[in-house]
Formats: C-alpha cells, sequence, structure tokens
C-alpha cells in the first residue's frame, strides 16, 4: 500500500504523489463520518484500484503537524506572505494578520515585497515598518530579475504557503522559481487596483530544491481566531523583550501607566503604525468575547 502527500483536491478527488507517480483517489467514506477531510499537505496511505490508471483510494491520513484552516492546508512549516508595493498597495492589516498566525503557529516566516521596480519610496516604508519584528525580508522584482535566487534558498526544503493579497504576483513569482508556466497569473485592475482571482484553490508544487509550495487564492479579508485578547502581545515578536518588565502584571500595552512596550515605541523601537494596528486587533478580539459570553 503506497504512501505519499495530497497535492491537491478537486471536487472531491485528491491527488496523492506517491514515490512511483501521481495517483488520483477518492477518500473512505470512513472520513466523512468522523468529520475528517483530507487537505492538501496531508500524508496519506493509499489502496491502490488500477495501477496502469493511476486510481485508489486514501486509506489513512496520517497525523498532522499543523492545520490551517484558511489556506485550508496541513503540514507545512513556511509562510511567504507577498505584498506589492503598488497595484495593488500594500494591506497591512492582512500582512499583520498573517505574521500573527506566522508566530502563533511557531513556524517560519518570510515577508516578500514585490514589484520593487514601481514604487522606490513604498518599499522603504514596508522595511522600516517590519525590521524590528525580525522577519526576513526579500525585495523582488519580475522586471529587475532580482530577488529569486534569494528567495529559492529559503523555500528549499520546506512545505511553504504563498499567502497575500490578489494581484501583488505570487503566481508569477512561483513560475520564476520553476522556470516554467506552472500557474495562470493575473492582473490587477486598473480601476479598483484589486487582483483578479486566479487560483481556485490550495495546490503543493514541488520544488527542485526539494520542499513543497502552496499557492492559494487571495485573501479580500483573514480573520484572526482562537487568540484570547491578553495574549495576542505574545505574537509581537517586536514586544518580547519588554514583556513582564512593565509596572503592572498582566500589561495590555494600551493605557496602563508604567508601560515599557510604549516607552519603547516613543523611542523609536516599534512602528507606530504596527502598534496602532495592534490596539485594533486588540479591541475587536476584546469585542468578540464581549459577544461570546453576553
Amino acid at each position: 500500500m503506497p504512501s505519499g502527500v495530497i497535492i491537491k483536491g478537486i471536487g472531491g478527488f485528491y491527488y496523492v504523489k506517491a514515490e512511483d507517480g501521481v495517483y488520483e483517489c477518492k477518500a473512505k467514506g470512513t472520513f466523512r463520518k468522523d468529520s475528517k477531510i483530507p487537505l492538501p499537505g496531508d500524508n496519506v496511505s493509499v489502496s491502490v484500484v488500477d495501477r496502469e490508471k493511476r486510481l485508489g483510494f486514501i486509506e489513512e491520513i496520517y497525523s498532522r503537524t499543523l492545520q490551517l484552516i484558511r489556506p485550508a492546508v496541513a503540514n507545512i512549516n513556511q509562510i511567504a506572505i507577498v505584498v506589492s508595493v503598488k497595484s495593488p498597495l500594500p494591506d497591512y492589516y492582512l500582512l499583520d494578520k498573517l505574521l500573527i498566525t506566522v508566530m502563533q503557529k511557531e513556524i517560519s516566516g518570510v515577508i516578500c515585497i514585490n514589484k520593487i521596480d514601481l514604487d522606490e519610496k513604498n518599499i522603504n516604508n514596508i522595511v522600516e515598518s517590519y525590521k524590528c519584528t525580525g522577519i526576513k525580508t526579500i525585495l523582488l522584482s519580475a522586471v529587475l530579475n532580482v530577488g529569486y535566487d534569494e528567495l529559492e534558498k529559503v523555500l528549499a526544503g520546506k512545505t511553504t504557503v504563498f499567502a497575500g493579497q490578489s494581484g501583488v504576483g505570487k503566481s508569477t513569482i512561483l513560475n520564476r522559481i520553476m522556470d516554467s508556466y506552472v500557474m495562470k497569473t493575473g492582473e490587477v485592475s486598473d480601476k479598483i487596483e484589486r487582483g483578479k482571482h486566479t487560483t481556485r484553490h490550495a495546490e503543493l508544487i514541488e520544488l527542485k530544491s526539494g520542499g513543497f509550495v502552496v499557492d492559494t487564492p487571495g485573501f479580500s479579508s483573514f480573520e484572526i481566531t482562537d487568540i484570547e485578547p491578553g495574549d495576542l502581545q505574545k505574537y509581537y515578536p517586536e514586544f518580547n523583550q519588554f514583556i513582564g518588565k512593565c509596572r503592572f502584571a498582566g500589561c495590555n500595552h494600551i493605557s496602563e501607566p508604567g508601560c515599557e512596550v510604549k516607552s519603547a515605541l516613543e523611542n523609536g523601537l516599534i512602528s507606530p503604525e504596527r502598534y496602532g494596528r495592534y490596539i485594533e486587533f486588540y479591541n475587536d478580539l476584546k469585542e468578540k468575547q464581549r459577544k461570546k459570553y453576553s
């Protein structure tokens, strides 16, 4: 019974890459009874129905190390967050939420700043805002042909989700890395500067250097889940050296006096924009908590 990894799932069919090729599989009905849905990235065992036609059934889903709800994918260990300096402009709220997910799931993260040929000023704004996080940033441009070698080194041997707004150039980046036209690329509407969705499902693509990349549909929204308001601070790496040093235990770094995080903010050690969004996220989580228990 061969084992492999699900690289794609469409319409109830799952494509499993095993040592001897890719099998088109259906899932056993027991998974539905147990409310367990196979996901791209799942390691599975397959019973072969027709070896010549590469048809089979998924018999077992092995234990997952990690599962994301959106995108629906399992066993990834890195997120590459793609933003463009222009067309579309960066969605900093989405970027911060994805970084919170990186910290919450305790996986690697990298910020890919794409289309750097379009606006030099905005490059500096993004780099300056996120240098205090310690997250690696890579500057990319298909026009200038820069950044791809550096990105390939970061991707080697990992299973990496590419995430970001529609139209930021995720598929174009992956096409360059794969050195072949593996996906359709989208264009951005001139009027509203929002990308037209081209990727409809999460799909694992094997890299020549080892590992996989996962292209995902572009996000128009992304919600932070399973975080208590008081725990949000844990997922801001620039806060780490100051947590526990405030005047009051349990400081949330918003209105409390003697707050070391706010002192660091005043001294330019924390991005004011990032801190402002932290307050908004905290208040949103508090409101959700209030509604949950009211």
